[in-house]
């Protein structure tokens, strides 16, 4: 089910009640489908992962947080991905494996949404500004989920050459997705005037650290897909 863009009342959602066209919500995982149909450029899933687990992420130290980038097909991820997970030193158990299974389902769906044999995961904590300046990314779609820390920021799309052009001196309406929204959107690569303009939140001395996943199609700035990447290295150890 998808519907436009509103505001709930009592609870921060970052976003206005005055919605541009082309943006939608959805309450399921199939809702994001939305995003290939044509005037689409935005819709976010509005969920809520267990509390359990947002607090288990909030509890593990920032150094043992995953930074990881691996290019798989759906249904490699758990075994290209968890390895990362032990060396980076990600407590095992029901947590970390509830983290991993979502990650898995959101692998999936993107590359069923976008037609994609390979998807290009991105699973890296961030505790800078990282990309601060308001944006359009350079694919044809992206999808984007916090797990910790702040989320993204954007603004509507009557907004968007004015966020470009004043960057830090831009005042607003400026929007935020929620802790656990998955987003889908479209950039640059689309087609002519598509892309959601955004940024990532300022954090920079907060001492916050964010947990964020990002999903794109494969791309020339692309690793080597897995296993291939991980037998090279493998060839490259034993000699």
């Amino acid at each position: 089910m998808t519907g436009p863009l509103v505001s709930l009342e009592g609870e921060f959602v970052g976003t206005s009640a005055t919605v541009g066209a082309g943006i939608e919500t959805c309450d399921a995982a199939e809702g994001l489908a939305a995003i290939s149909n044509p005037g689409m450029e935005l819709v976010i899933w509005r969920r809520a992962l267990p509390l359990c687990l947002q607090t288990w992420l909030e509890r593990v130290d920032p150094s043992r947080l995953p930074d990881i980038r691996v290019l798989v097909q759906p249904s490699d991820l758990r075994r290209a991905v968890e390895p990362h997970l032990d060396d980076c030193g990600m407590p095992p158990g029901d947590m970390r494996d509830l983290l991993l299974g979502d990650v898995d389902d959101l692998v999936s769906a993107f590359a069923r949404i976008t037609q994609s044999d390979l998807v290009d995961v991105r699973l890296e904590h961030v505790s800078h500004d990282a990309c601060w300046k308001f944006h359009r990314d350079c694919v044809e779609a992206r999808l984007l989920t916090t797990y910790r820390g702040p989320a993204t920021e954007w603004v509507q799309p009557h907004h968007a050459a004015r966020a470009l052009r004043e960057q830090k001196r831009f005042n607003g309406p400026l929007e935020h997705f929620r802790i656990h929204d998955v987003a889908i959107f479209k950039g640059s690569c689309a087609g002519p005037g598509s892309g959601i303009v955004h940024r990532s939140p300022p954090i920079a001395g907060t001492s916050q650290t964010r947990l964020l996943l990002c999903l794109n199609k494969r791309s020339a700035t692309s690793s080597e897909p897995w296993p291939k990447v991980l037998n090279t290295r493998r060839r490259h150890h034993e000699d």
